[in-house]
């Protein structure tokens, strides 16, 4: 998602949303064509979990976009091309950048936010690392199957993830009430394949 600027003069939190969009965007942009890429390997399940993924990764790019307004900011960046490889080893990429995010980025950046009580960028923040669980998860499971050549897995057939469009949490099946990490109505959540 690139590093902390601290230096610039520009507020840290300013420089940690810049930051967080650009790499939310950027990962859409990846897990876009990871998606063709999984589509033309026989694995549509694969390509609709990087569908809903990059349709998630837009929803926390809009609230970061959001926030960085509010705060005067022009949310603007470039799109780099990406390398994409294999099913599996895309798989593996899309894991490790998440993984990336969970453990190392999200938290530094709730951190700060919370430190200076900026409530719209650390609820920002923690909503993009929460549902970045959620994409871990479903990555590793799809690594696994696989990897395990599991006949019948759904890594095969195209089918339906769910985004709530409000923090982006991405599941395999329709929450029975709300969304579990921000509480939106999840009959609303968008049904991606």
């Amino acid at each position: 998602m690139g590093a902390i600027l601290s230096d610039m003069g520009i507020d840290t939190t300013i420089q940690n949303l810049l930051a967080a969009y650009r790499g939310e965007l950027t990962a859409r942009a990846r897990y876009l064509a990871f998606a063709t890429k999984a589509e033309a390997d026989g694995h549509r399940g694969i390509a609709s979990l990087f569908r809903a993924a990059a349709r998630a990764e837009q929803i926390h790019a809009n609230s970061q976009a959001r926030v960085l307004r509010q705060m005067g900011a022009n949310p603007a960046t470039d799109i780099s091309p990406c390398d994409v490889r294999d099913t599996l080893e895309n798989l593996k990429s899309a894991l490790s950048g998440e993984n990336y995010e969970i453990d190392s980025v999200y938290p530094t950046f709730i951190e700060e936010a919370t430190a200076r009580i900026n409530s719209n960028a650390a609820r920002s923040f923690v909503w993009a690392l929460e549902a970045e669980k959620t994409h871990a998860r479903l990555y590793a499971e799809a690594i696994l199957l696989l990897e395990s050549e599991s006949a019948g897995s759904w890594v095969a057939e195209a089918r339906h993830f769910y985004v709530c469009p409000v923090c982006a949490c991405t599941s395999e099946e329709l929450a029975e009430d709300n969304c579990t990490i921000c509480n939106y109505p999840s009959e609303r959540a968008e049904a991606i394949c």
